[in-house]
């Protein structure tokens, strides 16, 4: 039997986007995670934001989108395998075929130390001030899955304003949760607000991935951060291009939640 890790080595890799550049956006991912990988050891898991091959060129995002993967995915299993470290890629825009016809979601893949693809998820809560439901098709499903014997889920962006969905999926008996976003300067109180209070209600890890730079008028403040189940904030990146590691301790989960036991003092016969 596998004994799960104490702790998790995390890169954030928080990085500027460019609106339709998609070879210029894949070529600047691969060389951040090849030099986050090459100047630190014992990575366990690498962590992108939000739509990072497209950016927000909805307009465009028949053209311009992943076909089921590829090639981005695809580049990133090269270098999973390399470096044999996991990856939460973020979301890209990715498009596959439902009954003829072509659908474009936002997309989150897992891949493992293998290079292996271990699950998707794709946004289910689709942000209307953006009119991604226009463009977008939403998902219809959460997920959960294994790094390195810690269990763990991923929602995007708009997804963390939904309580009793982080709950739900927290209810699985995850210990981390990768927010990867593109969450803007006039909403950015919120963003760390939102975070802090899903990792203290579902006492976990909350790991958010946001984006920096500028679409059209609109300004991203970057701001990623590690969240403890406390709700202490142990790492917050500042407003440019950045990567850093940072290892987050997983015994801290089991001792606040003996310390104060929510689970067990839920109502679910009231709610």
């Amino acid at each position: 039997m596998k004994t799960e890790k104490n702790g998790l080595k995390v890169a954030i890799v928080q990085l500027t986007i460019e609106d339709g550049n998609v070879e210029n956006n894949r070529k600047r991912v691969m060389d951040k995670i090849k030099d986050v990988m090459e100047k630190n050891k014992n990575v366990d898991v690498i962590v992108l934001p939000e739509m990072w091959n497209t950016g927000y060129d909805l307009k465009n995002l028949l053209e311009l989108a992943d076909e089921e993967g590829y090639p981005s995915v695809v580049n990133l299993q090269e270098i999973a395998r390399k470096y044999g470290v996991n990856i939460v890629a973020g979301s890209i825009a990715d498009k596959r075929k439902f009954e003829g016809k072509t659908k474009v979601y936002n997309s989150s893949y897992i891949i493992n130390r293998q290079g292996e693809v271990i699950e998707r998820y794709d946004k289910v809560h689709l942000f209307r001030l953006m009119k991604e439901e226009k463009f977008l098709e939403s998902g219809n499903r959460t997920i959960t899955f294994d790094i390195d014997g810690v269990k763990c889920s991923v929602v995007i962006c708009y997804d963390l304003r939904f309580p009793e969905f982080i709950r739900k999926i927290s209810l699985e008996g995850i210990k981390v949760l990768f927010v990867p976003a593109q969450w803007p300067i006039p909403r950015e109180n919120h963003w760390k607000l939102l975070n802090v209070v899903r990792a203290i209600e579902n006492q976990i890890y909350v790991i958010g991935v946001n984006r920096v730079g500028r679409q059209g008028n609109t300004v991203f403040p970057g701001k990623s951060m590690v969240v403890d189940p406390w709700g202490e904030v142990e790492v917050e990146l500042e407003d440019k291009e950045y990567s850093l590691c940072h290892t987050i301790n997983l015994n801290k989960i089991e001792k606040i939640r003996r310390y104060l036991p929510v689970y067990e003092d839920r109502r679910p016969d009231l709610y």
